[in-house]
């Protein structure tokens, strides 16, 4: 299982403080590839933990890194608005 790193942790938080339109607005492809390729991995995982009991640590990895379930579900609602499958 991988650890958050700092930058993991400011996307997050930046796609659960963030309007969606904005962010696609102002996304490059670099960007929509770590979304895609890491953020939305790391979001799925968390998503399936809180969702299906499926025990991979992310949430208290979340909660270490100062990251709440509000921000979590907000994040995940973010990246699904700009296309990313969570679920």
């Amino acid at each position: 299982m991988a650890e958050l790193s700092l930058e993991d942790i400011e996307f997050i938080k930046i796609l659960a403080n963030s309007d969606s339109t904005i962010l696609q607005q102002g996304m490059n492809d670099s960007t929509r590839h770590r979304l895609d390729s890491q953020i939305g991995v790391i979001l799925r995982e968390y998503y399936k933990e809180n969702t299906m009991s499926v025990k991979s640590g992310w949430t208290k990895k979340f909660e270490k890194a100062g990251i709440t379930e509000d921000d979590g579900k907000s994040a995940i609602a973010c990246a699904r608005r700009l296309g990313i499958d969570i679920s």
